[in-house]
């Protein structure tokens, strides 16, 4: 038979005799009221955290997640000749160093004008030569010759004119035979006079003017080879700097104009990381500045880089209204920053962000 010890009216343990003198404790008792407080009050203060917490976190100025991409020094081969394309020893992701071989373009026509000239700076040269050994020996005595051969004829005219002026006044020949005789007279004396002055030429040689032009006509013949042979020269195009080819323009066998893009070719040395900004978000930020940005292809890897450049885009390019109304615009500005370590695995269109928090 069980003994009741005490009331379980109190909040306390019951006590139990079970049978064979051994006693039982059971709680049969309620929570007390200072229990239930303390739970209460704690729920409260976890629920009040919770809410502090939230809201300061909703208050806090959060980072601006800013997207940016990487590039590099690209150089845009061109052809300076028309042509078709002959050769091209490189493809599509070759490096390539400073004077190697891209292309080859074949212009038969080029080849001809070449020749051509070299023949005509081979004549303005000897036309030069003959100009400066003066007037052959054999050119003065043909000229002296022609003197005599004019003073004879000028002898026989005036014999001629003598009688048939005589005979005239005698009344024997006529007026108009008198005339004629004049007029053989005067030529023949006309005729000497220029045998003298093709002597006197001879003699004196070539002026100082004549050489000028012979000369002129062999520079502007030589002006025409140079520029020929540098049309042959380009007509094998070479790499002004090594990089790599980045780009394939013009295929095997394409006809090609001058200005027309051949390949392009990218310097990997030269990369750097490229940010587009709102003049808004710019503010506090200088040239100068060390970030470190996040690369996701090389692992999400963090890279530290120096600002380089802020530029403004283009004068409508970008730009945000400031109001609904618009009373002003807000410009984008580029800011080109450049890794501070050398990271080679780096390339050109890979991907970069950064947290921005009003330029820190």
């Amino acid at each position: 038979m069980s003994e009741l010890l005490q009331s379980p009216n109190d909040g306390s343990d019951v006590i139990e005799e079970a049978p064979g003198g051994s006693r039982l404790a059971t709680g049969g008792g309620a929570p007390g009221p200072r229990t239930s407080r303390a739970a209460a009050l704690i729920v409260i203060l976890t629920v009040a955290m919770i809410v502090g917490l939230s809201l300061w976190y909703l208050v806090q100025p959060q980072p601006l997640l800013v997207q940016g991409e990487s590039d590099a020094t690209r150089i845009d081969i061109a052809a300076r000749v028309d042509g078709r394309v002959g050769q091209r020893p490189v493809a599509r992701g070759d490096n390539v160093a400073a004077g190697q071989v891209l292309v080859t373009i074949d212009n038969p026509q080029i080849f001809s004008k070449l020749k051509e000239a070299e023949a005509q700076k081979a004549v303005a040269v000897a036309d030069l030569a003959r100009i400066d050994a003066g007037v052959r020996e054999e050119v003065v005595a043909q000229r002296k010759a022609a003197i005599a051969s004019a003073e004879a004829n000028l002898a026989l005219a005036q014999q001629t004119y003598n009688r048939t002026n005589e005979l005239t006044t005698k009344g024997i020949a006529a007026i108009q035979t008198l005339n004629e005789a004049t007029a053989s007279l005067d030529v023949a004396r006309r005729s000497l006079e220029q045998a003298k002055l093709a002597y006197d030429e001879a003699v004196t040689g070539y002026t100082k003017e004549e050489r000028g032009i012979a000369q002129a006509n062999v520079d502007k013949a030589a002006a025409a080879v140079t520029t020929l042979n540098t049309q042959v020269n380009e007509m094998t195009v070479r790499a002004p700097v090594g990089g790599q080819v980045y780009q394939i323009g013009a295929e095997l066998g394409e006809y090609v104009s001058p200005g027309v893009p051949l390949l392009s070719l990218v310097d990997l040395s030269d990369v750097w990381l490229s940010f587009d900004l709102r003049e808004d978000l710019v503010k506090g930020l200088k040239v100068g500045d060390k970030l470190e940005v996040r690369i996701p292809a090389l692992g999400d890897r963090v890279v530290p880089i120096e600002v380089r450049t802020i530029a403004t885009r283009g004068e409508y390019s970008g730009w945000r209204a400031t109001r609904a109304t618009g009373d002003f615009d807000l410009r984008t500005f580029e800011v080109r920053a450049y890794p501070t370590v050398k990271i080679p695995e780096l390339r050109p269109g890979m991907s970069a962000y950064l947290q921005w928090s009003g330029g820190r």
